[in-house]
């Protein structure tokens, strides 16, 4: 049976009600992709450099650059910052994610979860859902030093764990994530919900699926 470690944002979270949260204090949108692209960016540069910054902080900075280039006003700007971030911690699952980490369990394996979020927002987010008893803990980078993918985060998750790297499979829908658990050690499964396909420069992960449902059989 595996040990099957989660990443959070966007493998478990779905983002889609972000939008309407984006169209509320008057951003489009099409700019989601581009806040949650940046505040990754900005997160990587930080753990690059040494210096780590938690999630929500990078998150509420990246929103307060970028809300005005779509013409949020400066006097809104704290409230609609505010209104955006709330949203975000208050985010569903994806559909699949119920039956599939339902499925996962009880063929026997095992659970974990990896955010470069914080603790309490990824057991927030598993509990809205009545997922948490299925996920043996919930760890987060903010305790490990660096942001995935750098080598620290999967570290810190094989100390916590007790199993050695090469007994954990990192589950994730980006394949920067991906990337950085194989250099540590870690098998490999890419959820690929948007068919958007896996990038040639990276060597290919071990297992990919387009739905959580799927994965038991993959495994089997």
């Amino acid at each position: 049976m595996a040990f099957l470690l989660f990443d959070v944002n966007e493998t478990l979270s779905d983002l889609g009600p972000l939008d309407a949260a984006f169209a509320a204090v008057g951003a489009p949108a099409s700019a989601v992709p581009a806040w949650f692209a940046s505040t990754l960016r900005d997160g990587f540069a930080a753990t690059l450099v040494g210096s780590p910054v938690p999630f929500a902080e990078v998150a509420s900075a990246t929103l307060a650059t970028l809300l005005p280039a779509h013409g949020v006003r400066a006097s809104d700007l704290d409230a609609a910052v505010s209104s955006v971030m709330a949203a975000f911690t208050a985010l569903p699952v994806h559909a699949d994610v119920a039956p599939g980490l339902e499925a996962l369990r009880r063929d026997g394996h095992r659970v974990a979860a990896l955010t470069n979020g914080s603790t309490a927002n990824a057991e927030s987010l598993l509990d809205r859902a009545d997922l948490l008893p299925l996920v043996e803990a919930c760890l987060s980078v903010e305790d490990a030093g660096g942001w995935k993918p750098a080598g620290v985060a999967y570290e810190h998750a094989v100390r916590r764990l007790g199993v050695a790297a090469a007994g954990l499979t990192m589950v994730a829908a980006h394949p920067w994530d991906l990337v950085g658990a194989r250099a540590a050690g870690l098998r490999t499964v890419h959820v690929d919900r948007a068919g958007t396909g896996w990038p040639d420069a990276f060597d290919r992960p071990d297992v990919v699926v387009t739905d959580l449902r799927e994965l038991p059989a993959a495994l089997a």
